[in-house]
């Protein structure tokens, strides 16, 4: 497999499709040595199953296991650190993770647990996991979705779970966009393997499942993130980071020269499209840095009073949210941050629950 292609496959044989699509990879070429440290950095950013569209579906990362130790690879490692405000353990305990030690002999490391060490890339510093600067080979497997602060989420953005939660913080307070472009400088997969199984088009942490049925792999970030934007309708306006990455020399955003192959292709592809709910609902927000579980804690509570016909009682306020809040005063406040706030929600972060429930109050 070049570093121009794009290879995607489509069944719902998941284990089946994995294993095709890595034997596309030709990786004893590319990784000779046996006693390689290898990472499998799937998308647990939040304690669910894979069927709510948020995190990798566990028949990809036994598929994974299953290729690799075939070819004689055994030094594998699971590694994930979920967001801010949720346990990795606990991530980890919902999928059952813990099969694929019994199974396969291969560990699971919390990487909010791990050591860090400290790097300066463009300008942003940040804390990355030791064990993941360290291994020889990373694989990512990210869930193709949506994001409520950056439009999607995948090859690039699914790095973001090495970091501490410290660091994590800090790249809400930046902005996002230079940070994970600037974190990919310092450390990107090797290969990604996308879950675009059944993604929530809308919402990070998962809830409205789109069916799909496919998944891609590539080995330039930049690139397979420039292709899913462009599948999901969004622009390099919408999302930053892409653009950024290839500037700070990641990868390439050229897809009109990539060479792009389908496995098994359907008669009919559905081209499902982002509702764009999540952007309706941001409407009623004053943003500042917000932590992504507190951020979309405040979308899901927006959303439930949608559902309820009361959303029309919000407009013409603002709830503030994010880190730039802190010590300061406002009508309405949500999460730790905002404890300034006359009327608020607290937590770090908030459950959308009480912060519907705030709300529903006023």
């Amino acid at each position: 497999m070049e570093r121009n292609e794009i290879i995607i496959d489509y069944s719902r044989d998941i284990l089946a499709m994995t294993k095709a699509l890595m034997a596309e990879v030709d990786i004893e070429s590319e990784l000779p040595n046996k006693n390689a440290k290898i990472i499998l950095k799937p998308n647990l950013v939040v304690a669910t199953t894979p069927d709510s569209g948020a995190t990798t579906h566990i028949e990809i990362i036994s598929g994974i296991i299953e290729f690799l130790q075939s070819k004689g690879y055994r030094n594998i490692t699971i590694a994930e650190g979920s967001w801010v405000g949720d346990s990795t353990l606990r991530a980890f305990k919902v999928n059952n993770y813990m099969q694929f030690t019994k199974k396969y002999g291969v560990p699971l490391l919390d990487l909010k647990g791990d050591d860090y060490v400290t790097v300066n890339s463009h300008g942003v510093k940040m804390e990355i996991s030791q064990t993941a600067m360290e291994c020889d080979y990373l694989i990512s497997l990210p869930v193709l979705k949506g994001h409520c602060q950056t439009a999607m989420t995948c090859a690039l953005k699914n790095m973001k779970g090495i970091l501490s939660d410290r660091s994590k913080r800090l790249f809400h307070s930046l902005g996002l966009h230079k940070p994970i472009a600037a974190l990919n400088a310092v450390k990107c997969a090797d290969l990604v393997v996308v879950d675009s199984i059944c993604g929530d088009l809308d919402f990070e942490e998962g809830g409205n499942p789109v069916e799909a049925n496919r998944m891609i792999v590539a080995k330039d970030s930049v690139l397979l993130d420039t292709y899913a934007m462009l599948m999901l309708g969004y622009s390099f306006d919408d999302v930053p980071y892409i653009s950024l990455a290839e500037e700070y020399g990641v990868g390439y955003t050229d897809i009109k020269h990539a060479r792009i192959r389908e496995l098994h292709a359907p008669e009919s592809v559905t081209g499902a499209q982002p509702t764009g709910q999540a952007r309706q609902l941001a409407r009623f927000t004053d943003q500042r840095s917000a932590c992504s579980a507190c951020y979309a804690s405040l979308i899901h509570a927006l959303k439930r009073l949608d559902q309820e016909g009361m959303l029309g009682l919000v407009r013409g306020k603002k709830i503030c949210i994010g880190q730039e809040f802190q010590g300061h005063e406002m009508d309405i406040g949500v999460g730790k941050c905002c404890a300034g706030a006359k009327h608020g929600a607290k937590g770090c972060p908030p459950t959308a629950s009480a912060i519907f429930n705030m709300l529903q109050e006023l």
